[in-house]
């Protein structure tokens, strides 16, 4: 990407776009992930993605899958937009006179598009967590009511975006909203570390004759493979990160009072495998997601829409 030149303004454009057709695509499998990440043992109601798709359609019908789906379709177009814009921007100025970036300055490239993304990523997260699981602390009301006592600061039926971000902001200030920066940065930083480069890489081995642009095809393939990879590699992570953002969760679950606290109860309680929950589906969510941002990004669907709109004279 850094040696095709795209304006700022495109390249938001690419990044939004990608990010709103990638996230309507996937996100009833992310809503799998989250709550499949979120039980622990003793309060299991889903044995695997597909089980726990199944009982959110009989519980909450088809629009139960996509809770939470209106923050992330608000949020994923700058969270995305920066994320491509700053990892391009990095690779433009590590580069030296247009040559080929070393491994090294590629991964310094994604190290810096993960650290500026999380500023968008964190919150938006947050609340899509809380309204994501919503639906299995209600599930978990009805099957096991003992297990469930109010954990969060927000006790409403069937919470919205808006009411969760007045609650935490009255309760905590704007630090609520950004519970678990650690563990995101922790999470997004290697993310983009894995991804960027390995990205690049492959979209190059695509490249005819060594010149010009890749195929779109793989365009999208090098996003797909290059996003799974990143996404179980950090899985582990992603658990972590989930259960600290949870701000309600049922009495015979573990609370956590921060990173390490979790890693150590999660170790000790259900085993070194839960760290691999929901990576599978982390997987199936992240790869399209990435393909699709790729080959928006280079069809360069940003600068066409850009040329529909009038110029002004100056």
């Amino acid at each position: 990407m850094a040696d095709k030149q795209i304006s700022l303004p495109a390249k938001l454009i690419n990044g939004g776009v990608a990010g709103l057709i990638g996230v309507t695509c996937v996100f009833p499998i992310d809503l799998a992930k989250t709550r499949l990440q979120n039980q622990q043992n003793g309060c299991r109601l889903y044995t695997s993605m597909s089980d726990c798709l199944i009982k959110t359609i009989r519980s909450e019908g088809y629009f139960g899958m996509y809770r939470g789906a209106a923050v992330n379709l608000t949020l994923v177009t700058p969270e995305k937009a920066i994320k491509l814009a700053a990892n391009d921007f990095f690779r433009f100025h590590l580069s030296k006179d247009g040559q080929k970036l070393t491994l090294l300055r590629e991964m310094l490239a994604g190290c810096g598009a993960g650290t500026c993304q999380v500023i968008v990523t964190t919150p938006m997260e947050m609340l899509k967590i809380q309204l994501q699981d919503a639906g299995r602390i209600a599930a978990q009301r009805k099957l096991m009511p003992q297990a469930v006592t109010p954990g969060g600061p927000v006790e409403l039926k069937s919470p919205t975006a808006m009411q969760l971000t007045r609650e935490l902001l009255k309760e905590k200030g704007i630090a609520g909203l950004y519970k678990g920066l650690g563990a995101t940065l922790l999470r997004d930083v290697p993310f983009s570390i894995i991804y960027f480069p390995l990205f690049a890489n492959l979209n190059n081995l695509g490249k005819k004759g060594g010149e010009g642009p890749a195929p779109f095809y793989v365009s999208f393939l090098s996003g797909c493979a290059a996003g799974s990879t990143a996404a179980v590699a950090v899985n582990p992570v992603d658990v972590i990160k989930t259960r600290l953002q949870s701000l309600t969760r049922g009495s015979q679950e573990d609370t956590y009072s921060g990173v390490t606290d979790c890693i150590r109860k999660i170790l000790r309680n259900e085993g070194p495998t839960a760290f691999l929950k929901g990576a599978y589906c982390r997987a199936l969510v992240i790869a399209p997601l990435f393909g699709i941002a790729q080959v928006i990004y280079f069809l360069g669907v940003g600068e066409y829409i850009l040329s529909l709109l009038p110029k002004q004279n100056n």
